[in-house]
């Protein structure tokens, strides 16, 4: 029995016929709504050609549209990497085998797991103003980062320690049957491997920090919502600008989606490849016997001492 047939039975024709039929009837009723509400839309004059003019100007991209695109690149690219980096290390922290180190990482993630990511950025925001000298045009950046990072390099380190403990066991007791202490097995074989096999995951996250930067809107952060919002007052079509807006954080989104899919393609087909080993059969006799040459270190030797 395949695979594909285990958990169901595979549906016959007139099963095959009514999916079809709700499809369709499911896909009437969706392009129905969406027509309705864009004839609202035309005839309150919200997406008109007049509304969507000025977007074809060069002052809405140059004074709203693209500094609104960098200033959301720049707070999530810092927000990805320092989340991804204190993720890892509150992870490794999580799963060592000190107990003081243990219970700080794990107090780390449950508290900032639970707090919602626009608390954190008021709270950041109102800490950097009262009590440090920072520029304050730099202020909504550096309170958007630290809310990004806090709330979600405690994601990422429980995405990480997940995908530890969905390894088989043989990976650790491998490792250790090999010399290795447990941190250095976490180290150089069990995370790098969590990593691979959790990327879809951490994608997702990366995906929710992009959107998160929105919230900036509240400490005044120039981001894209926020200039699109600006750009809708300017010129009076503010559907339009947010239409716009949503359409590039789709856009930005599925490039990031897209790199990391053909990211992950990539590193697990190398790690299919285990480069090229000599012929098997030619260590071994017809009578079953090794060769005499494997017992001076030929082919499956060389290839034995390589893997210890």
């Amino acid at each position: 029995m395949s695979s594909s047939n285990v958990l169901f039975d595979v549906p016959g024709p007139k099963a095959l016929r009514r999916h079809m039929i709700f499809s369709v009837v499911a896909a009437v009723v969706m392009l129905g709504g969406l027509g309705y509400v864009v004839l609202v839309l035309w005839n309150q004059d919200q997406i008109t050609a007049s509304q969507w003019a000025p977007m074809l100007t060069a002052e809405a991209w140059t004074q709203y549209v693209l500094p609104g695109v960098r200033a959301t690149v720049v707070a999530a690219f810092f927000s990805i990497i320092i989340a991804f980096v204190l993720g890892l290390v509150a992870a490794m922290g999580r799963m060592s085998e000190l107990l003081p180190l243990r219970w700080v990482a794990t107090l780390f993630i449950e508290f900032f797991r639970a707090v919602p990511v626009l608390i954190m950025m008021i709270f950041a925001l109102t800490f950097l103003t009262r009590y440090t000298g920072l520029e304050a045009g730099s202020r909504p950046l550096v309170a958007v980062i630290i809310g990004l990072v806090l709330y979600n390099s405690a994601v990422i380190a429980e995405v990480i320690r997940s995908g530890v403990g969905s390894l088989p066991a043989g990976q650790r007791e491998g490792g250790l049957s090999i010399g290795l202490m447990p941190a250095q097995v976490r180290r150089a074989i069990l995370v790098p491997q969590a990593l691979t096999s959790m990327l879809p995951t951490l994608v997702s996250q990366i995906v929710v920090i992009l959107k998160d930067t929105a919230l900036g809107y509240i400490i005044l952060y120039p981001e894209l919502l926020n200039a699109a919002r600006q750009m809708g007052s300017r010129y009076g079509n503010m559907t339009v600008a947010l239409l716009v807006g949503a359409v590039l954080f789709i856009t930005i989104n599925w490039l990031v989606t897209t790199f990391a899919e053909w990211l992950e393609g990539r590193l697990r087909r190398r790690g299919r490849s285990a480069g090229p080993i000599g012929p098997a059969h030619d260590a071994i006799q017809t009578d079953g016997t090794p060769d005499a040459a494997d017992a001076g270190g030929g082919p499956i030797g060389a290839v034995g001492s390589r893997g210890t």
